[in-house]
């Protein structure tokens, strides 16, 4: 939570200057009950006009001050509460930045859109509110209760009763309130997961027509949601009635107590309409308290949810022994006894898996379903780290690269072709916003995609739909490739990047890569594919089970004569 709120040290004139004002309002509004006092008793009472004009003019000027005063504290306050969400937003976003793959898996993205949204809202509308009103509130039950003393102690002995017992049942509602919320926050999560789903998985919702049972999973998480939002209101709303409840009986005591005081000349009617005002103005700051309890409750929770996510330990960084002048020049590869298996899970995905790729070869990787081949590519950017062995690029372990200049030396392109809502053209160069025009078309036509993007309706600043909605699979392959060639890498990993594409245009990519002179690392089903490679690797259960070119594993490797022959046909000679 410290470190939440340690985003607010930038604003500390701001918050001087609002907190200043605030208690310039506070104070003119303690005044008023006292001058209003001596209007009655020496104005009206006395018949004293002059002292009405002199009095009442003095509780306008304080008025019109106490006015000013709360003007210039909202805009300071909402200076202070905007700037601080935009801050946290955007450092929260920052560290997530940060994360490994195995911090994901802590954090679905469900929650970390909550934690990013509302979450960080919740303390900006809490903080506004400390600011404003939050901090008045118990200030106006103290300073009214103390200046209640002062007017008339006897009579307002029934406030010092009264008043610290009410405090201590609001903490304790408080403290209840903080638990219910932080639950009703995990239901809002959950409710965010599945509307995520459901909106991410449409097509396929309404090919195998299954709208009914998503609206039953929504309808379920959304009444969870809603069962936990009443709970938590449920026990904030009862906690005015019972405080208007005591405090209206507390002014009946005070009616009751100063009408006797007046008779026996012991008080005056001016003070007993100054300790009724400074009664109301105390249960009006119960009421406050009240209702901004579900804010401050709210606001723990979200705080503490947001302080989790800035005090996760990111497990893949620099090492301390990493050598700044390091990068990826020739892309030579070697996995040396690499094990790995992951976070959380004692199941082993790869087992001892050694093989050499020399600068510029073409590796191609096949193995059934699970054999562990994405996991080694996503071990090779230190997206995951290895468990054993080691892994080498151009003779150095990769964990004494930079992360940033490893991840620049490396062209990936993920089994899922991954477009962001953009123009052609934005897509391609992001992977190097750097480059220039004619590098970003010299990446397409290595793709096989320019082709393609030049009779599109306005070419290569044509709007592409989010995750790519309005292009084919195979295009928004091509383009992906196309955004990892832009980086010019000296090590491309393609995770089944060819799969949605013909024969003949696979044919030309693989043959336009050839060209680009970096080492090549291809996962892939089709032999075809292979059968270019200079060298092929068989992974079976996260182990090498044969490795060497298209003719040595046709005569060496049953495995891989059978996957041959089941997609070339039974006449393939050996």
């Amino acid at each position: 939570m410290l470190k939440v709120f340690s985003y607010l040290k930038s604003y500390k004139l701001s918050i001087v200057i609002a907190l200043s004002l605030m208690l310039t309002e506070l104070v003119v509004e303690l005044w008023h009950p006292l001058l209003m006092a001596h209007i009655i008793d020496d104005g009206i009472i006395g018949e004293d006009l002059s002292a009405v004009l002199r009095w009442g003019g003095i509780m306008v000027v304080l008025a019109l001050i106490g006015f000013a005063a709360g003007i210039v504290n909202s805009f300071f306050a909402a200076h202070v509460s905007q700037s601080f969400g935009f801050d946290l937003r955007k450092h929260v976003f920052g560290k997530i930045q940060t994360f490994s793959f195995a911090n994901f898996n802590k954090f679905p993205a469900s929650t970390l859109i909550t934690r990013l949204t509302s979450d960080v809202n919740q303390l900006q509308n809490i903080i506004f509110m400390g600011l404003r009103i939050l901090m008045r509130a118990p200030l106006l039950m103290l300073g009214g209760l103390v200046m209640a003393l002062i007017v008339n102690a006897k009579l307002a002995l029934v406030l010092v009763l009264v008043t610290p017992v009410l405090l201590v049942f609001l903490l304790w509602i408080m403290n209840k309130g903080f638990t219910l919320f932080r639950l009703v926050q995990e239901r809002l999560d959950t409710t965010n997961g599945v509307l995520r789903e459901s909106l991410i998985g449409m097509r396929l919702i309404k090919a195998f027509v299954r709208f009914g049972h998503e609206v039953r999973r929504f309808t379920k998480a959304n009444d969870d949601l809603m069962d936990r939002m009443i709970a938590a209101l449920r026990l904030v709303e009862l906690t005015l009635p019972l405080l208007l409840l005591v405090m209206n009986l507390s002014i009946l005591y005070i009616l009751w107590s100063g009408n006797r005081a007046i008779g026996s000349d012991s008080a005056e009617v001016g003070e007993i309409v100054a300790i009724v005002n400074y009664t109301l103005r105390i249960t009006g700051a119960f009421s406050v308290v009240s209702l901004i309890l579900t804010s401050v409750s709210r606001a723990k929770a979200s705080g503490q949810r947001l302080a989790a996510v800035l005090d996760t330990k990111v497990d893949i960084v620099d090492s301390d022994e990493v050598n700044g002048d390091l990068c990826v020049k020739t892309g030579k590869l070697s996995f040396e006894n690499v094990s790995f298996c992951y976070p959380d899970t004692d199941t082993p995905v790869l087992g001892s898996v050694s093989f050499t790729v020399q600068p510029g070869e073409t590796l191609a990787i096949m193995g059934a379903t699970g054999a562990g081949k994405s996991t080694l590519f996503q071990l090779i950017p230190r997206l995951y780290d290895v468990n054993g062995g080691t892994i080498k690029l151009d003779d150095a372990d990769i964990r004494y690269f930079p992360l940033e200049s490893l991840r620049m030396g490396i062209g990936f392109v993920p089994q899922e072709a991954l477009l962001f809502t953009g123009t052609v053209r934005e897509n391609i160069r992001w992977g190097n916003e750097r480059a220039s025009e004619d590098e970003m078309i010299e990446a397409a036509r290595r793709a096989q995609i320019h082709e393609t993007i030049m009779k599109l309706p306005k070419q290569y600043d044509t709007v592409i739909g989010q995750k790519g909605v309005n292009l084919s699979g195979g295009q928004k392959q091509r383009l992906s490739v196309a955004r990892a060639l832009i980086r010019k890498p000296n090590l491309l990993l393609l995770d089944d990047s060819t799969s949605a594409l013909d024969a003949k245009t696979e044919a030309n990519l693989l043959a336009a890569l050839k060209e680009h002179q970096c080492t090549t690392l291809i996962i892939t089903q089709k032999i075809s594919t292979a059968m270019e490679a200079d060298k092929i690797i068989l992974l079976e259960e996260g182990r090498v089970l044969a490795e060497g070119g298209h003719e040595q594993l046709l005569h060496s490797s049953p495995l891989y004569r059978q996957i041959v022959q089941s997609q070339l046909g039974e006449g393939v000679a050996i």
